[in-house]
Order: C-alpha cells, then sequence, then structure tokens
C-alpha cells in the first residue's frame, strides 16, 4: 500500500492495536544518497535528499523520503525495501537498518512501476536474483544490526512451484515470509486463494521462520481465527485498514470515523506529512458521501479541513504548517517554476555572452600606414588648443 503506509497512517493503526506496521514500498536508489535528520519539533527521523531536478528547479527544497518517529515506533516497524540488486539493497538498508525493527524484500507487488524495473513479482520469476538479495542482506545487515530480514511473496500458479520457491527463501536466512494468497496477475477484487497456504506455514516452521498469510482479511477477529485454521503465525491487514485502521483493534464495534480523522490530523499535523498524502488518506478513511458533503475533496490546505471538520484546537497548527509548506501562497506549477528558472539561466548566459564579446574587442597593436595613429590625433589636436 504504498500511499497508506506513510508515517501518520501507521501511527493510527499502532493506536487501534496493530502489532507492527509496514513503512512504503521504497526502492532502494531513492534512499542511497539521503542524508538521516532529527527533525527539532516533531523528534522525527527524515531521510532527506535534494532534489533530482535542481538544475532545472534552484529552489526546490530536500525532498524527504523516508519519515520515522522513534518513540512511538519503536520495536514495530517493518521497513519495506523495492529492489531488484543485491549490492544496491544492502546499501539503502544499511542506512535504516538502525532505526527499525525489520527489512522486507517486497516481491510481490504486480504494479509496473515495480515490476519494470525487475523488483517486485518480477523477482518471483527469478529466483536466483531473490536468494542473492535476501542472503545478502541477512549477512551484511541482519546479523550485524540484529534485525530480522523477510520477504513478501504471492503463490506461483501451482503448488508444486510456490514449494519450490518458498524452499528456497526460507534456507536463506530469514525470519519471516508473508505470502499473498494471490497470483501475480490476479487484482484485488478477485478472491483470495489459500489452498496453498497451509503448505507455506509447514514450510516456514520446518525451517524456523514466521509465516504470515495476507489477502482477504478483514478484521483483527478474522485473523486470528485464519491463522488458526491454517496454521500460519500472523495475518497481515491491507485494503481493510486502509478505509478502516481501527480493523487492528481487539474486539468490539469499528471506531467512528471522525475520530479516526481528528487523530490522523492531529498526527498528520505534528510531524509534517505531505499535503498531497494526508488528502488522500483522508479520503480513505471519510465515508464516500461525506467526502463530498463537508467539502473534504475542495480542500486545498490542512486549515481547510480543520475547519470544515470542526476541529477547532488544529487550525493554530494547520495554520503554521500550511505556511511553512507554502500551501497560503498562489501554487505555481512545477511547469512554470521550470520555465521562469531556464529564462532565468538564458538571461544569465546572454549577459555572460555579451561580457565575453566586449573583452574579447580590442585595438590592434599597429595601425595600418593609411590610417592615422588615434593617439597623434589626439596630441595634435592638443598641440591647436594651446596655440
Amino acid at each position: 500500500m504504498v500511499r497508506s503506509g506513510e508515517l501518520p497512517a501507521r501511527l493510527l493503526a499502532l493506536k487501534y492495536g496493530a502489532d507492527l506496521v509496514w513503512g512504503p514500498e521504497t526502492i532502494d536508489r531513492s534512499m542511497i544518497g539521503t542524508t538521516r535528520h532529527v527533525h527539532p519539533v516533531s523528534g522525527c527521523i527524515e531521510f532527506r535528499r535534494k532534489s533530482s531536478n535542481v538544475l532545472d528547479d534552484p529552489s526546490a527544497k530536500e525532498s524527504i523520503i523516508y519519515r520515522i518517529d522513534p518513540a512511538r515506533e519503536a520495536g514495530k516497524l517493518i521497513y519495506q525495501l523495492g529492489t531488484a540488486h543485491p549490492d544496491t539493497a544492502v546499501a539503502a538498508a544499511l542506512l535504516v537498518a538502525p532505526d527499525v525493527s525489520g527489512i522486507d524484500v517486497n516481491s510481490g507487488c504486480p504494479k509496473p512501476f515495480s515490476t519494470t524495473g525487475g523488483m517486485g513479482a518480477a523477482l518471483l520469476r527469478d529466483p536466483d536474483r531473490l536468494c542473492a538479495i535476501l542472503t545478502n542482506l541477512v549477512e551484511k545487515v541482519g546479523i550485524p544490526h540484529e534485525i530480522g530480514i523477510s520477504v513478501k511473496i504471492r503463490i506461483l500458479a501451482t503448488a508444486e512451484e510456490t514449494r519450490a520457491l518458498v524452499t528456497r527463501l526460507v534456507g536463506t536466512g530469514i525470519t519471516g515470509l508473508t505470502v499473498h494468497c494471490r497470483t501475480t496477475p490476479m487484482r484485488p477484487r478477485e478472491r483470495a486463494i489459500r489452498d496453498q497456504l497451509r503448505m507455506v506455514a509447514e514450510i516456514c516452521r520446518e525451517a524456523g521462520v514466521a509465516c504470515v498469510m495476507n489477502g482477504d482479511v478483514y478484521s483483527r477477529g478474522e485473523a486470528v481465527a485464519l491463522m488458526e485454521e491454517f496454521g500460519a503465525d500472523g495475518a497481515m491487514i491491507a485494503t481493510a485498514a486502509e478505509k478502516d485502521p481501527s480493523v487492528f483493534r481487539k474486539g468490539g464495534e469499528p471506531a467512528e470515523w471522525r475520530e479516526m480523522v481528528e487523530f490522523y490530523m492531529g498526527e498528520a499535523i505534528r510531524v509534517r506529512n505531505r499535503w498531497g498524502n494526508t488528502k488522500f488518506t483522508l479520503a480513505q478513511i471519510v465515508p464516500g458521501k461525506k467526502v463530498m458533503d463537508l467539502g473534504i475533496a475542495g480542500t486545498k490546505r490542512y486549515r481547510d479541513v480543520a475547519e470544515v471538520l470542526g476541529f477547532e484546537h488544529l487550525i493554530e497548527a494547520a495554520d503554521r504548517l500550511d505556511q511553512d509548506m507554502g500551501l497560503t501562497a498562489p501554487r505555481v506549477s512545477r511547469a512554470d517554476r521550470k520555465a521562469a528558472a531556464k529564462a532565468a539561466r538564458k538571461a544569465e548566459q546572454g549577459e555572460d555572452d555579451e561580457s565575453n564579446q566586449a573583452k574579447r574587442i580590442k585595438l590592434p597593436e599597429t595601425m595600418p600606414p593609411e590610417m592615422p595613429s588615434v593617439v597623434n590625433e589626439i596630441k595634435r589636436t592638443e598641440a591647436l588648443l594651446t596655440m
């Protein structure tokens, strides 16, 4: 869940009882080259890097690639890694290893942005590469930093293929394996297939590897029942938690949506979450009709949401964050910023060219015999004036 795994959403899941939380899949190459900072106000750990478009837009600020709340996520955060190479996987994992409880290699994502780079579900077709990545992470990151290395997969077309893959994976030294009970071509709307789950759980148990099931799990109670039925050690709730993070609570009715949104908004403001991601998450939690009725779909800043939902106690902090993020100023598109920067560079280059051209113009050292010397003419004029 790329957009639903950012920090404030993880904190909301933890509030309602999630035992572990996964961050959004983060590509190894996007992490490599970042620098680690601790925000002086929120106390959050932020991995930042300069924008790759800094030459096109000199005013571009540092991008925050990954954000962690070390106080509230301690012992509970799993870093989800997108990778296609053993060395870049280790380089990225080493950056976050001191601040997370585990590194999970995503080899189940079927989206083109992941598979076209040889990552995600593409790794299921290249088990040699996947095993090399996991082995390298275990030896160079997991053991030295005393954290778990795990992998998420999908079931394959046949039980025999899945058995062969899982048997190889548990031999790499990993501590956990999450199995999404759908094949790569299957869409979320298609019902999960659990006929291979017990087999996967047994292979994992024999190797001392925790088996986590995923796919069509809608509540904590259902998760516990399925774990008992199929012998899994845990269950991952994703899609259901995106719309109702209170699915993790033990017993009782789901939380009221306003309660969840109020907590989420407070945390999003505190940790300075990107506005676009905040608005997306709100649209998932707030019931569909309410999004339109309350005008949330038309909000353009934090203050707007605080006002339409009546969260008066958040307005002052929302104003400060809006100001810091530039959400109160007229929005300038990225294309306009690039065009302005290009025009400025062109103007500067033009000035330099004129200056260089001027420097190249000089009088010849000797004048042609038919042309009187300028100096002699000046001297002759001075002599006439003094007569």
